[in-house]
C-alpha cells in the first residue's frame, strides 16, 4: 500500500464549499442548492469525500451506454466506503456516430472535464470510459487537474457470430468490404454480416482502439487489475464497478493522485503491453497526449525503442483469431503482464491505483489457455511493436508490424536483393471522397506495385485526423487475390483494421509536410531496416515544389464548419505530438498549483 500520509477530513477539497465557517454566506449558498433534491447537510459536512462519477454513457454513445447501469454499482461502492457520489454527464464521444470524426471531440471532452474536476466540489473521480476517445479524454483531464482518479471501462461486447464464423467488431467491416468489392456478397449480405458483430452492450470486442486504450489504462495503473477485459454483460463487470467505487474513496484518503501513478515507468509499461496485446495504431497518439498533460516526456521514438522488440502474445483480432470473451477467460491483461514480468520487460515497482505495485498485482497470474495468450517464449510473432519511420515524406509515421500478413510480406518485404524495403509508383488521393470516387478508375493503372497515398486527413486538414487511411485495392486487384497494397497517410486508421499501413504522418500535408509535395506518378522508397520513407526526387525538385506550394497558399483543405473546428484547427498539434491543444499542456497539477477556485458570488 502507499506509504504516504493519509489525509484527514479537514484536508478534503470539498470542505471549502460546504464547511467554511470563515465565509458563512458562501457556505450557505453552496449548501442550499445541493439540498434541493434530497441530500442532507450531514452528508455534505460530515467529512465524507465527495466523489464524481464522470458519466460517458448516453443514447448518443451506444458503446458506453451500459455505464448508465454500471454507474449505479459505482455509486453503491462509493457509499459503502463512506463517500458521497455526484454523477455528471461528459461530452458524448462515439467513434462510429460522430461526423466528421470523433477525434474532434476528444480534446473538447477533455477541456470540459477539466473545468468540472477543478471547478466543482469533488475530492476524487471515477472515470467511466469505453469507446476509443473516452479513455484518453478522461485521463488527460484527470492528469491535468490531478485529484485522485480511477478509470472503469464499460467492457467489450460479447462475441459476434455470422453462421459459424466469429465476427469481430470493426475487423469484419474491412473483411466484408473486400468480399463486397470482389463481388462475393451483395449490399444486404454486407449489412447482415457486419451487424452480427455487435450482439450486446459494450465497446468493440476486437483488440481495436477501445480494448487497447482500456487495457493501457490498466497497464498505466489507473484501473483496477484485471478489470479492463471483462465483457460488458458479465457479472464481473458490475462487481468491478462496485470495487472501483470503493477504491476511489480510499484513494482520496491516501491522497493517491495521477501524478503518483503516471510516471515514466508506467508509460513504458503501457508501450510494452501494447506490443504484447497487438494494440491499436491510435495508442501512441493518445498515450503521448496523456504523457504531455502529466509532464512526462514521451515520443514515437520511445514507442519503437521500448516496444518494437516485444513479441505478440495475444491471439486476438485483428492481429489474431479470437475475440474479447476468449481473451478475458484466458486471463486478460494480468496474464499478459505475468509473461512480461517473468521476461523482465516491465517495471515491476510501478505503483498502481490499488496501492500495490505492478509486480504485486500480476506476478504469477499466467494464462491457462495458451491458444489465446501465449507464453513469452512461444509467441505469435517475435517483434510486434511499432516502427517509427522518417524521411522526406514526414518527420514521423508509425507502422504496426504485427498485422503484416504473409501475402504482404512475400510481395513487398522479401526481395533477396532489397530485403525489408520496397519502392513504387504512388497514386495520390486528397481525402476519402477522392479515394472512393477514383479507386476503381482503370485509367489510374493501379497494380500490385502501386503505393496508395491519403492526404488531407490530418488534425488540421480533415479536421480531427479521421480513420480513413485503411484503403483497400481496387476491385480488379482484389479479385486477383491482391487484398492489400502499401498505404501511407497523414490521417489515422481504425484500430480494428489489420492493414499494415504507414499512418499518422507528421507533419500532415495541411501543415506543410512532405505528402503535400507528392504527385501521382512519383516514386517513393520505404526501407524498414533504415526506418526511412523518401520521395525519389532530387532535392532541387522538392525545393521547387515546396516554393510553388507556398506561393499557392499551402495545401488546400475544406472550410471550417463550426466554431469548435476553428478553435481546434488553430490550437491543435500534430499526431506525433499527441494531437493535443498546444496551449493546454502548460496547465499541469492544477488542483495543487492553483488551489481552490475563487468564490462565485
Amino acid at each position: 500500500m502507499s506509504d504516504k500520509r493519509r489525509i484527514t477530513p479537514s484536508d478534503l477539497r470539498s470542505k471549502a464549499w460546504f464547511d467554511n465557517p470563515h465565509n458563512p454566506g458562501m457556505t450557505a449558498l453552496y449548501l442550499e442548492r445541493y439540498l434541493n433534491y434530497g441530500l442532507t447537510p450531514e452528508e455534505l459536512r460530515s467529512g465524507k469525500p465527495l466523489i464524481g462519477i464522470a458519466q460517458t454513457g448516453s443514447d448518443l454513445s451506444p458503446c458506453n451506454r451500459h455505464h448508465l447501469e454500471l454507474a449505479k454499482r459505482v455509486r453503491e461502492g462509493i457509499t459503502a466506503a463512506g463517500g458521497v457520489a455526484f454523477e455528471f454527464p461528459c461530452h458524448p464521444i462515439q467513434e462510429t456516430g460522430k461526423r466528421p470524426t470523433a477525434s474532434l471531440d476528444r480534446n473538447l471532452a477533455y477541456l470540459s472535464l477539466v473545468e468540472v474536476l477543478y471547478g466543482y466540489p469533488l475530492d476524487g473521480v471515477v472515470l467511466l470510459t469505453g469507446c476509443d476517445k473516452t479513455m484518453p479524454a478522461c485521463l488527460m483531464a484527470a492528469a491535468t487537474v490531478n485529484i485522485p482518479a480511477i478509470s472503469l471501462n464499460v467492457g467489450p461486447m460479447l462475441n459476434g457470430y455470422f453462421h459459424k464464423e466469429l465476427t469481430g467488431s470493426g475487423t469484419i467491416v474491412w473483411k466484408a468490404r473486400e468480399r463486397h468489392a470482389a463481388g462475393d456478397i451483395d449490399f444486404q449480405q454486407f449489412m447482415d454480416i457486419v451487424g452480427s458483430s455487435a450482439p450486446s452492450t459494450g465497446h468493440c470486442n476486437t483488440m481495436g482502439t477501445a480494448s487497447t486504450m482500456n487495457a493501457l489504462a490498466e497497464a498505466l495503473g489507473l484501473a483496477l487489475p484485471g478489470s479492463a477485459a471483462i465483457p460488458a454483460p458479465y457479472r464481473e463487470r458490475g462487481q468491478a464497478a462496485y470495487a472501483t467505487g470503493q477504491r476511489i474513496v480510499e484513494m482520496v484518503w491516501e491522497d493517491l493522485k495521477p501524478s503518483d501513478i503516471l510516471t515514466r515507468e508506467a508509460f513504458e509499461n503501457a508501450i510494452v503491453a501494447n506490443a504484447a496485446i497487438g494494440g491499436s495504431t491510435n495508442a501512441p497518439i493518445h498515450i503521448n497526449a496523456i504523457a504531455k498533460h502529466i509532464g512526462v516526456p514521451l515520443t514515437c521514438d520511445d514507442w519503437e525503442r521500448v516496444g518494437f522488440e516485444i513479441p505478440l502474445l495475444v491471439d486476438m483480432q485483428p492481429a489474431g483469431r479470437w475475440l474479447g470473451e476468449e481473451y478475458f477467460r484466458a486471463g486478460g491483461l494480468p496474464a499478459v503482464f505475468a509473461e512480461l514480468i517473468d521476461a523482465g520487460k516491465v517495471h515491476e515497482g510501478a505503483l498502481t491505483c490499488n496501492g500495490r505495485t505492478v509486480g504485486e498485482n500480476y506476478r504469477g497470474r499466467h494464462s491457462w489457455n495458451r491458444d489465446v495468450i501465449r507464453a513469452y517464449g512461444a509467441p505469435l510473432m517475435e517483434r510486434a511493436g511499432f516502427l517509427n519511420l522518417k524521411g522526406s515524406l514526414f518527420d514521423s509515421a508509425i507502422m504496426k508490424t504485427c498485422v503484416i500478413s504473409e501475402e504482404f510480406a512475400a510481395r513487398y518485404l522479401r526481395n533477396p536483393n532489397d530485403p525489408m524495403a520496397f519502392e513504387g509508383r504512388v497514386i495520390v488521393f486528397d481525402g476519402p471522397e477522392d479515394y472512393h470516387t477514383r479507386i476503381d478508375d482503370p485509367a489510374l493503372d493501379i497494380d500490385e506495385n502501386t503505393i496508395l497515398i491519403m492526404r488531407g486527413a490530418g488534425p488540421i486538414g480533415y479536421p480531427g485526423a479521421a480513420e480513413v487511411v485503411n484503403m483497400q485495392p481496387p476491385g480488379s486487384l482484389i479479385r486477383r487475390g491482391v487484398t492489400a497494397l502499401p498505404c501511407i497517410g497523414d490521417g489515422r486508421q481504425s484500430g480494428t483494421s489489420g492493414t499494415p499501413a504507414i499512418l499518422n504522418a507528421s507533419p500532415e500535408a495541411a501543415a506543410g509536410g512532405g505528402l503535400a509535395l507528392l504527385q501521382t506518378g512519383d516514386r517513393i522508397r520505404i526501407d524498414l531496416n533504415r526506418r526511412s520513407a523518401d520521395i525519389l526526387l532530387p532535392a532541387e525538385d522538392l525545393a521547387r515544389r515546396r516554393a510553388d506550394l507556398e506561393a499557392r497558399g499551402g495545401y488546400p483543405y475544406p472550410a471550417t464548419q463550426t466554431p469548435w473546428q476553428e478553435i481546434y484547427r488553430d490550437q491543435v498539434d500534430q499526431l506525433d505530438q499527441g494531437m493535443v491543444l498546444k496551449g493546454a499542456v502548460k496547465f499541469q497539477k492544477v488542483a495543487q498549483v492553483s488551489g481552490v477556485p475563487r468564490d462565485n458570488h
